[in-house]
């Protein structure tokens, strides 16, 4: 097969690691910087461009969209798909997750754990908000937050009203979440392939900080998840239409709780930290679902 990388960044370890695991297979892979695609959009024949040339001839794409780029990422996924392409996460699926407020309200939908959640937008309701998820200390997002950046603890009602009077001066939009202090500012994130979990790992914070991502100074270890864990993960990526994401799990007092989906996970911190290749599954994945389309066999995953 002929596999497409879209990735702003040939040499991250993540683009790296997902072209070794298709040429292993005895795929050919490209790396294609998504901002420099440009598109043909027409009803007979929709084609994309690249640098001058037409790309053609690809089996598969395998998106790596930063969150920064999302809706132009997101047309070049959606043109890729026009062009019977198949997308390992497909364009529809990727903006779900990447809108947090969506994202959460379909797993509630799904009936999936998850941290209290307000959402707002006059600051006549903060009073309100502040109760609804439990009082201080609480937990407060901004929605085109990625990687822990921009996301607030507030320690006391009275600091929490100043974030998110602020926030909301400045037309920010806002989540405020309930703190799961039992959780101790660690995570488990979950990499889901399909309907499997293929790696977990437990991630801590840094010393005096309550979030743990790994880009923030946080460490990894090896985590064994529970049954319930696995499940969770699996149907959080579900209700988003993904195929490839990183689920974050917390552990409260009332069971397991998700609180992000990411359909571009990061793949170094959990390779390094599991031992275990989770780009392998990614083109395993692909090539069962290129060959139920290609012979019109009913797609198990």
């Amino acid at each position: 097969m002929k596999i497409g990388i879209l990735s702003q960044f040939p040499q991250l370890y993540s683009t790296q690691r997902l072209v070794e695991a298709c040429q292993k297979r005895g795929h050919e892979a490209v790396v294609i910087n998504t901002l420099n695609c440009y598109m043909n959009i027409n009803s007979i024949k929709p084609s994309i461009h690249y640098e001058g040339t037409e790309l053609v001839g690809f089996d598969a794409i395998i998106p790596r969209i930063h969150a920064s780029v999302t809706f132009y990422g997101c047309a070049v996924v959606r043109q890729f798909e026009m062009m019977g392409v198949y997308a390992a996460n497909d364009s529809i699926s990727i903006a779900r997750s990447r809108d947090k407020l969506r994202a959460l309200q379909l797993l509630s939908r799904k009936g999936i754990g998850m941290p209290v959640t307000g959402f707002a937008n006059k600051p006549n309701d903060i009073p309100d908000l502040i109760n609804m998820v439990g009082g201080a200390p609480l937990v407060i997002k901004l929605l085109e937050g990625t990687q822990g950046i921009g996301v607030v603890l507030a320690e006391t009602k009275t600091a929490a009203e100043s974030v998110i009077e602020a926030f909301l001066g400045l037309k920010a939009n806002i989540l405020v979440q309930e703190y799961i202090k039992e959780s101790n500012g660690s995570d488990i994130r979950c990499f889901v392939v399909g309907d499997k979990v293929v790696a977990s790992m437990k991630r801590q914070g840094a010393e005096g900080d309550f979030r743990s991502n790994l880009h923030l100074g946080g460490c990894g270890e090896v985590v064994k998840i529970t049954a319930t864990e696995r499940k969770m993960a699996i149907a959080a990526v579900k209700a988003m239409g993904l195929v490839v994401a990183g689920v974050d799990i917390l552990r409260s007092n009332r069971g397991p709780l998700v609180l992000e989906v990411n359909s571009a996970p990061g793949i170094e911190g959990i390779e390094q930290t599991t031992g275990i290749s989770v780009t392998e599954p990614i083109v395993e994945y692909i090539e069962k679902m290129v060959a139920a389309r290609k012979t019109n066999r009913p797609i198990i995953a």
